[in-house]
């Protein structure tokens, strides 16, 4: 027993702690691969789909989706992007080469103090006090040029995304018709920051390092010889390899991570959008729950991923520092432990003392330099994930403004079991023809993004001048013809004539007030100077707030340039006819009023539809009241079980509605 515990020491109880901790995360992984593949049937499709989305290490792939986003964070040779860069490498070199100088500087100060030479110590104390302020300016240049890069990279990167993000309807088609990115805002906002703050802190955490090295070497080879530094290089390969090898689950513990973030986010802002409603259901404690619910698949992961960066943090830190540090003891010492060694067999103690001093410090820093790089790679394990995240994005993005979506279709196998009856549904196959002063469906199945056929084929044609009430039960495809006429969802099959874009306009139920002045409000989506370039005065505008009794919200404001909270200081009844006076202001061919002036009294409703005929703008409406059928040529009724009528309305025509 006696003879057992002398080998019962502290270090070596650590080490066999480390290697027992090793073998049980190669283990426990072990075991969770074991646990992936025995799942069958439909549940393996969807982890391998899912493994292939949330795919990150360090890899290839990896390499090709960094140099893919650096060319659009640094487009050009000549740019500020690649000053910074330089300005961060040159302090660096700097940085370095301050502390190799502040290593030899300090041994001959502590050499002038051992051997009581006041000369000498003065000599090279009073030169550390003079560079005191060079080498405090390189430490703040270099994190000026790290700040800088950061925001220049994420500026570029975040108007690059927006730039695609907000082309056409792609924020629309994102959130509506592709269902590959849950959350678009998480991505766009905090994972575009943290992928630019990562790739500066691992550039700027790589290149010191390797600066280190390359110097260090140099100098010690020349002192020691290359034994000791090529040891030390080994042993850097050999550890770097073991423990990016450990790392490759954080790579995709990271995506999950910030989609989990993502999840917990869109609940939050789901409850400040919908409070009201939730207010009347009285629906706080089932809103409880969902946000608890999300909460806590959010920490659940939190604490399996912090006890993962334990167990790494551990290992790390036994190879990459305490285990370097052992290795530079054992090189540097072995000159001076060899009794024949040729190096010191003629130094006197204070040589010895004096070059055990500078070539120990210069190892030290050398195999710290090691440890960084080893650490480095945790950094770039879990910018990996970033990465993915980013790259999945922009694949989204391109796509969708190619006119490609991926989204779960309905099986038309259970929707139609005669197979004669069956439609090939295939996105973006139809046809659209811009041509003013009509609109026309020819042959055109009306179908949901997800391929639910609402109508198998639609056919009829409206000329300007002829205005056509829309009616039906809930769920008919009612709004679902007015996406399809907007462009925001894809046509199925044969052609849609209509004008373009800017000549059709919709008004909603719940009009959309922007952020800004209340000129604002009137001319959205323009702008003032586009006001300016189409020959509008503020008092046309004033025309427009009087023709819909809104005149006196200006002469209550006092200004058109009076910025509010239009949302909350309009009421539902403003806000329509606030609608309506951006209708006139813009004067489209075609115009598609969504149950817009439910909110409306009868009178006024009146004078809006009878304006819209006297300045010429065609109207699609959606409405259940009876008294505007007479503002109407025709109507359009759709029964909801894929039938419709398109018929003028004469005296004998049965009107339905309140």
């Amino acid at each position: 027993m006696a003879a057992f515990s002398k080998y019962v020491t502290g270090k070596n109880s650590s080490i066999a702690g480390g290697i027992l901790l090793v073998l049980y995360l190669l283990k426990r992984r072990r075991g969770t691969q074991k646990r992936n593949g025995k799942k069958g049937g439909s549940e393996v499709v969807q982890n391998e789909k899912d493994g292939k989305k949330d795919r990150a290490a360090v890899d290839k792939v990896f390499f090709g989706r960094i140099f893919q986003i650096l060319r659009i964070m640094v487009p050009q040779f000549f740019s500020m992007e690649t000053g910074y860069l330089a300005l961060i490498a040159a302090m660096l070199v700097a940085r370095t080469y301050c502390d190799v100088w502040m290593i030899q500087n300090g041994t001959m100060i502590e050499s002038g103090i051992i051997s009581r030479d006041s000369a000498l110590f003065k000599k090279h104390f009073y030169s550390y006090i003079k560079v005191i302020p060079a080498i405090a300016l390189v430490n703040n240049f270099l994190k000026l040029g790290i700040f800088e890069l950061k925001l220049r990279f994420r500026e570029r990167l975040t108007k690059n995304l927006y730039d695609q993000y907000l082309q056409g309807f792609t924020y629309y088609k994102m959130g509506n018709l592709d269902n590959r990115i849950a959350n678009p805002d998480q991505l766009l906002t905090q994972d575009v920051e943290k992928f630019c703050n990562s790739v500066v802190d691992l550039y700027s955490n790589l290149s010191k390092p390797l600066l280190d090295i390359c110097l260090y070497i140099y100098k010690l080879t020349t002192a020691i010889g290359a034994q000791g530094p090529t040891v030390m290089m080994t042993y850097l390969l050999v550890s770097g390899m073991f423990l990016t090898r450990m790392r490759r689950p954080m790579g995709k513990m990271t995506v999950t991570e910030q989609r989990y973030e993502g999840e917990y986010r869109f609940v939050n802002s789901r409850l400040i959008t919908n409070s009201e409603e939730i207010a009347f259901y009285n629906g706080n404690e089932r809103e409880k729950l969902t946000i608890h619910s999300t909460f806590k698949k959010l920490v659940d992961h939190l604490h399996k991923f912090i006890f993962f960066r334990f167990s790494m943090g551990f290992v790390d830190s036994m190879i990459a520092k305490y285990l370097a540090t052992v290795v530079g003891y054992l090189v540097v010492s072995r000159p001076f432990l060899t009794p024949g060694h040729s190096r010191h067999l003629t130094s006197t103690h204070s040589e010895l003392l004096e070059d055990y001093y500078q070539s120990g410090r210069m190892l030290l820093r050398l195999s710290q330099a090691l440890g960084r790089i080893v650490l480095a790679g945790r950094e770039m394990t879990r910018l990996s994930g970033f990465t993915s995240r980013i790259t999945e994005l922009m694949k989204v993005l391109k796509d969708l403004n190619s006119g490609k979506y991926v989204r779960t279709m309905v099986s038309q196998n259970e929707k139609d079991s005669d197979a004669s009856q069956k439609l090939v549904l295939v996105p973006g196959s139809g046809n659209v023809i811009n041509r003013d002063n009509i609109i026309k469906f020819d042959h055109t199945p009306l179908a949901t993004p997800n391929g639910d056929v609402l109508i198998k084929d639609l056919s009829f044609e409206v000329s300007s001048g002829t205005n056509v009430l829309v009616c039906g039960p809930n769920g008919c495809g009612k709004s679902s013809l007015f996406r399809v006429l907007g462009e925001l969802w894809p046509l199925f099959g044969g052609s849609l004539t209509k004008p373009e874009r800017g000549k059709l306009f919709y008004v909603p139920q719940r009009p959309y007030m922007t952020l800004g002045s209340l000129r604002d409000q009137v001319i959205y989506p323009d702008t003032y100077e586009d006001q300016q370039r189409k020959g509008i005065s503020d008092q046309v505008l004033k025309e427009y707030l009087d023709n819909v009794q809104l005149g006196h919200i200006l002469d209550r404001e006092g200004s058109w340039d009076c910025v509010q909270d239009w949302m909350d200081v309009l009421s539902g009844g403003e806000k329509q006819r606030m609608a309506m006076a951006r209708l006139f202001y813009h004067k489209p061919q075609f115009a598609i009023l969504d149950e817009c002036t439910s909110a409306v009294s009868v009178d006024v409703e009146d004078f809006i539809y009878s304006h819209c005929r006297t300045v010429g703008i065609t109207l699609f409406t959606v409405s259940h009241r009876k008294s505007l059928w007479k503002h109407h040529e025709f109507y359009l009724h759709m029964d909801g079980r894929g039938n419709y009528e398109f018929k003028p309305i004469t005296e004998e025509t049965v009107e339905f509605g309140s």
